[in-house]
């Protein structure tokens, strides 16, 4: 019996028994999270990839046993998983890496970079932006070389370098129309500049690994930063003389904040702040993953860089620091609500619906409402994954004692 890397019970990979020769199914029996709250008791109809208004008479009917039934997480910023790095990665590689976050529950997701010499990271560009044309990734997010040194974190300082314009915009025009995303440390110079360049051609600018202060962060947003990298993480704490950036992102209602929600990123403390000021709309959860996520401890190499993973735990050989991380978002939700104890349509917003008005696709995913594909999440009473669907196809299909039957 196939089970999701990582996840306990029984959750199957293949359905069981034969598939309906026919395109519509009707889940029921679920609690469902609506936009408009949670609905116990109730049904979501699927018609080929997409979630249909009502479902047609003698629709065969799936009873998903009161399980949760929430949207397809959204990952805005994932390095790997399965074993597989999508910077240095083959495209099998690229495509068992996205598996592995597909089996989590993960059915939207934005491959990211790390820091390596322009060349290269513009030619990586060009590979992933073919997945994206075949809508196996949402798009590609560099995260580095534009960053700090003195908040490098696991990114190789030789290979930083100043967010030049000129530089940004080859990365970007390398990406043919998918990049999504730049992580910058905006008060480096061209930071700026940088910025608004990336919100003329419709790319975030995201201000991280970043040593800039109160003032310069506030800068950087009014010239269109609208996202936070990993709150938090590679950027000067927070203080009461000079809160730094971490104020600024938090207060101010145009950025989006990025948590890694693992229990080693983030005190619970720390994430229960971010929500306080910036509300649950404008959170996101990252995995931040790296090849380890759904594969386990072992050595790894991250761009340049190699790491240890031990219980789960990823750091550099060299000097210690967190790389990355080996998280998936289904235990990010799982710990959100039993740990955090965030109310669930809460981390509905922070996984699904937020980073995807982020990605600008909310007319598609992010909520389970007729005309979107369907992408959806069953989850049980310990928010374990029993099923996952993505685009009207089992990813991971729910138990059963037999095939649907005609309603």
């Amino acid at each position: 019996m196939a089970t999701a890397p990582g996840a306990r019970g029984t959750a199957r990979t293949t359905p069981t028994g034969p598939q309906p020769p026919y395109d519509v199914q009707v889940l029921t029996g679920a609690r469902v999270v609506l936009p408009t709250g949670v609905v116990d008791g109730g049904e979501v109809t699927v018609e080929g990839e997409r979630i249909a208004a009502r479902a047609p008479e003698h629709a065969p009917r799936v009873d998903v046993g009161g399980h949760w039934l929430v949207p397809g997480f959204v990952d805005l910023h994932n390095h790997g998983g399965g074993g597989a790095s999508f910077t240095s990665g083959t495209v099998d590689d690229i495509l068992k890496g996205i598996h592995t976050h597909r089996l989590h529950g993960t059915t939207t997701l934005v491959a990211s970079t790390v820091t390596g010499e322009l060349d290269f990271l513009a030619h990586r560009a060009g590979l992933l932006s073919e997945l994206a044309e075949q809508g196996e990734i949402a798009g590609i997010h560099f995260e580095g070389p534009f960053i700090s040194p003195c908040r490098k974190g696991a990114h190789s300082e030789e290979l930083l370098r100043d967010p030049d314009p000129a530089d940004v915009r080859k990365l970007v025009d390398a990406a043919r129309g998918h990049a999504k995303m730049v992580t910058l440390a905006t008060e480096l110079p061209g930071g700026l500049d940088s910025v608004r360049l990336l919100a003329e051609h419709g790319v975030i600018a995201a201000i991280g690994h970043t040593d800039a202060s109160y003032e310069q962060t506030v800068e950087a947003i009014d010239a269109g930063a609208t996202v936070a990298t990993h709150l938090f993480n590679a950027m000067p704490a927070l203080g009461h003389r000079s809160p730094g950036p971490i104020a600024a992102l938090l207060e101010d209602p145009r950025v989006t904040v990025e948590l890694i929600n693992d229990g080693t990123h983030l005190h619970p403390a720390a994430l229960e702040l971010a929500f306080h000021h910036a509300g649950a709309g404008r959170v996101a959860f990252i995995t931040d993953a790296m090849d380890a996520a759904g594969f386990g401890d072992g050595r790894y190499m991250l761009g340049p860089l190699e790491v240890e993973v031990s219980e789960g735990v990823a750091r550099l050989v060299e000097g210690g620091s967190i790389a990355g991380s080996t998280l998936t978002l289904d235990r990010a939700f799982q710990r959100a609500v039993t740990v955090d104890r965030l109310p669930v349509e809460a981390a509905v917003q922070a996984l699904s619906v937020n980073p995807a008005r982020l990605l600008g696709m909310s007319d598609s995913i992010g909520s389970l409402e007729p005309g979107k594909y369907a992408d959806l999440v069953l989850l049980d009473a310990d928010f374990e994954i029993r099923g996952v669907m993505r685009r009207g196809t089992w990813i991971v299909a729910p138990e059963a004692p037999d095939a649907p039957e005609a309603g």
